[in-house]
This record gives structure tokens, C-alpha cells and sequence, in this order.
């Protein structure tokens, strides 16, 4: 693409239009037929025309674009065209043609993001802070039900809750909403509530090992079992799966990895006990084996039911207290589906639920617009980065890429994103923070929300977070550059 001129600038922006119309009618024509009745959301069009321009390289058109003093293609996740069209409605006034397209009013090009923003609120509810992000704390009963402890963490600026179904007992859950709703109702404003179905957690099960050598090394084999033990002189480190039937949908070289990534290896050979993995990499005093410790099979896209009988028994409690369901390992926009049919069950008549998927595998990562769209066409819709197993899934050296595209492709969509996992952990754990958590939650005032997992120091990280959040939004919105007064360098500034 040689770009010299004006003029050849124009024309390579006009096709550029041309293509992404074209290629967004088509997919958004498939779209249509995925959600039938409900009709497409309205961000599923400008996300259509986003990933359109986003399968092309036109990193030629941006240093010509910044040439010109016109702006750069790369904050336009939210308003797809009307970015292209006020670039070629400059383009065709410079070069002394009638425009080839309107330019857009200002209502026209603020558009996505204020539809974005409207989508936040419905879900999180409206905003307790001038900052723009929201910051959502995983609930214990401990802080919930103490009311000393509840009020600071409010005070502190919490926005909304999760409460995660894999503990406790529906009483509990009654009992903490319950709670969370009446302090908030006492400060005279709203807290949301989003409850977390657990989903198909794959862990280990009845781990054996050496007498003499509990830990896992670079060089051994573990055998992951069908459910009953082998012989253990040949396999003397052995576990189960809580889902014997994923073992079946392993190749052999297919990676595997224990407790978040603690133990890494690969499968060798398939055995009518089990899958033989070799483990390649651990720390260096090794991984000690133990039960109840996540598994995943990054790069293998595993079938397996997403809701299980625990799920839909959580869900009736659910669909009766809560704000916002939170769906654990959805992987394909048929997932979603399958929850909007059970919630339909269940509330019939009421206002839509809603749902925030938690993207953790690398296959609900390439389906995330599909799934966006499903879900969004019914139900006011959020996405959740889920970190940790994601991280495991993509490979720790990919996370930072694949969750700043994730931010792109949802904004695109003109839907919520949740930054989550280990957000300010030794701050919320120990009560005090690393320099690197502290960049790291700097980076979440990219996202609607921002969630804080539980700890005995939850409402200094609720402060300490909302201080970070406001100063990085000072900075930037999304993307785009504020370019305020550079405050913190004058302050550090030695007189002379």
C-alpha cells in the first residue's frame, strides 16, 4: 500500500471503507442467524465492521494519517466508521473534492462509547465515585455478615460484590446479599450483586506419591488416572481427574498443566488406566502433588457440559437474588444459549439477568465475538478476563497481548469488561502491596470493573484501589491520551 499523497491517502482510506462493509455485512448476516428472534445487539455491528478492519494491515495508513495532522485509525474501537468517515471527510476537504461521505456529528462519533457506558450501569449499577471504573470485591461471610466490617468496605468505595457459589450453601448466599443490600440501602445508594457459578472445575483427585519424594520434578511421569489406581511401581505418582471423560479427548504431545501452571509437561502415551504426561517444568524445589489443584489442557478445545447438576441448583438461588450470573467455563456462543434457556426457566417474567462470562480457555478467547453477540442480544452482558487460568491456557509470556486485545474486541462491542485475578493480592492478603500490583491495577481503569478477591485487609484494598483507579483515569480514557498537566512531575520537580 504506497500512501504518498493526499490523494492517494484518500483513496486508500475509501477502499479501506469499501472492504469493511462488505466483509461486516457478511459475517453480521451469519450473526443473524445464530440469535434468530432476539435480533442483533447494537454493538454487533460496529463490532462486525472492528474485526473487518482489524483482519487487514494498515499499519502503512498510520504514519501517513499522523503526516497530515489527522488521526491515527487506532482509538477506534467503539466507532468503527464514523472514524473512517470524518477521516475522509478531512481528507476530501484538503484535497479540494466534494466528500465522499457525511461527516459525522458529535452525537454520531460519541455514540459507542455512551452506549458502552450505559451497558456498565445497567450491570454494575449507577456510579458511587467520580471515577469511571467500578471495583467489584469477592464476598466472605466473615466481612458480610460482621456489619462493622461491611460498612468500611462500602465506605471505602465498593461498588458491587461477587459471591462464588463454589462455597458455602444457599442460606449463606441468601443471608449475604441480604446484608450487602441493607448496608447499602443505609448509605443511600446501590451495591449489585453478582453470584458465580462454579462450573466444571477439572482438579486432581486421591494423589499418590513416593513415600520418599512428594514433589514433582522436570523428568518425572505422572499418571492422570480414568478413576481407579495403577500399579504404582511403575507409576509411582498417580491422581485422578474429576472429569475422567476429558482424559479421553487427549492426543498424545498435548500439553498439560497443574496448578496454575506450577507443573508443566505433556502427554506421552495413552494407557487403558490413563494419560501418561512427562513433566517438563516446575519451580526448583518442585511441585508438590496434591488433590483438589487445578488441571488444564491448554490448546486442547475439551468438550464438556458447561452447567453441571451443581450449576442448575445454584442457578434457582441465583435467578431469585441475584444481579448478575457469572458462567465459569463458556466456551462457544451454544454455551450462552444453553444458560439464557435455563434462566428463562426460572424468570419467565422478570427483567433479563445479567450474565458475565468468564473467558479462560483459549477457545472462548477465538469465540468471543460470537458469544458477545449471543449473549448480548437477550441480556445485558459483561465479560470477565478471567487471568489465572487464562493465563495458564495462553501462556504466561501471551496474557499481557491477548488481554489487551480482549479490552479491544470488547469495547468494539460496546460491552463491560471485568479485569480480574490477583488484583492488589498481597495488599488484600498481607495488607501490603507490591510495586508491581500496583502497575498492574493501574492498568484495570481500562476496563468498567476492576475485582478484588477476598482477604482480611479487603477495605484498604478497596481505597487503595480506587486511588489508583482515579489518578490512571485522569491519564486516559480506554485507549486515548487525556494529556492533562503533567501534576506528579511538576510536584517531583527540585526547585532551582
Amino acid at each position: 500500500m504506497m500512501v504518498s499523497t493526499l490523494r492517494d491517502l484518500l483513496n486508500a482510506v475509501s477502499s479501506l471503507r469499501r472492504a469493511i462493509d462488505d466483509d461486516a455485512a457478511a459475517r453480521l448476516e451469519g450473526w443473524k442467524d445464530m440469535v434468530g428472534e432476539g435480533g442483533l445487539p447494537e454493538g454487533a455491528v460496529n463490532l462486525a465492521n472492528y474485526l473487518a478492519l482489524r483482519e487487514r494491515d494498515v499499519t502503512p495508513l498510520q504514519p501517513a494519517l499522523a503526516r497530515f495532522g489527522l488521526s491515527s485509525l487506532g482509538r477506534s474501537e467503539s466507532r468503527v466508521l464514523p472514524t473512517l468517515d470524518a477521516v475522509l471527510a478531512t481528507l476530501s476537504a484538503l484535497v479540494g473534492e466534494e466528500a465522499r461521505v457525511a461527516r459525522p456529528d458529535a452525537e454520531t462519533f460519541d455514540a459507542g462509547l455512551e452506549r458502552l457506558e450505559r451497558s456498565a450501569e445497567v450491570l454494575f449499577g449507577p456510579r458511587n465515585d467520580p471515577r469511571r471504573s467500578r471495583i467489584m470485591v469477592t464476598l466472605e461471610p466473615d466481612i458480610a455478615l460482621d456489619h462493622d466490617e461491611l460498612e468500611r468496605m462500602l465506605a471505602a468505595g465498593t461498588d458491587c460484590v461477587r459471591i462464588n457459589c463454589a462455597h458455602d450453601a444457599p442460606q449463606t448466599w441468601r443471608a449475604m446479599a441480604r446484608a450487602v443490600r441493607e448496608a447499602a440501602r443505609a448509605r443511600g445508594r446501590t451495591c449489585r450483586v453478582l453470584m458465580d457459578l462454579a462450573g466444571p472445575k477439572i482438579r486432581t483427585v486421591d494423589p499418590h506419591t513416593p513415600g520418599d519424594r512428594p514433589r514433582l520434578q522436570s523428568g518425572d511421569e505422572l499418571l492422570l488416572t480414568f478413576g481407579r489406581s495403577a500399579d504404582r511401581t511403575r507409576f509411582p505418582f498417580q491422581a485422578g481427574c474429576s472429569f475422567p471423560e476429558i482424559l479421553h479427548q487427549l492426543d498424545k504431545g498435548a500439553p498439560v498443566a497443574l496448578d496454575d501452571g506450577a507443573a508443566m509437561g505433556r502427554v506421552v502415551s495413552l494407557r487403558k488406566e490413563g494419560v501418561v504426561v512427562a513433566i517438563e517444568k516446575t519451580g526448583p524445589r518442585g511441585k508438590k502433588l496434591k488433590g483438589d489443584k487445578g488441571i488444564n489442557f491448554p490448546g486442547t478445545p475439551i468438550e464438556l457440559a458447561p452447567l453441571t447438576p451443581e450449576d442448575l441448583d445454584a442457578l434457582d438461588v441465583v435467578c431469585e437474588i441475584a444481579d448478575m450470573v457469572g458462567y465459569s467455563f463458556v466456551q462457544r456462543a451454544s454455551d450462552v444459549a444453553l444458560l439464557q434457556g435455563e434462566i428463562g426457566k426460572r424468570r419467565a417474567h422478570a427483567e433479563p439477568l445479567g450474565i458475565i462470562a468468564k473467558i479462560e480457555t483459549q477457545l472462548a478467547f477465538r469465540n468471543l465475538p460470537e458469544i458477545a453477540v449471543q449473549a448480548a442480544s437477550a441480556n445485558p452482558f459483561g465479560i470477565m478476563i478471567a487471568r489465572g487460568d487464562l493465563a495458564v491456557e495462553v501462556g504466561f509470556e501471551r496474557t499481557s497481548e491477548v488481554q489487551e486485545e480482549m479490552l479491544w474486541l470488547a469495547e468494539a462491542a460496546h460491552v463491560p469488561v471485568v479485569w480480574a485475578t490477583q488484583v492488589l493480592e498481597s495488599l488484600v492478603k498481607k495488607g501490603m502491596g507490591t510495586r508491581g500490583e500496583y502497575t498492574d491495577a493501574a492498568m484495570g481503569a481500562r476496563a468498567e470493573c476492576v475485582m478484588l478477591n477476598k482477604g482480611p485487609f479487603i477495605a484498604d484494598g478497596v481505597a487503595a484501589l480506587g486511588d489508583v483507579l482515579r489518578r490512571a483515569e485522569r491519564h486516559a480514557t480506554k485507549k486515548t491520551p487525556q494529556l492533562r498537566a503533567l501534576e506528579a512531575w511538576r510536584a517531583a520537580s527540585p526547585e532551582v
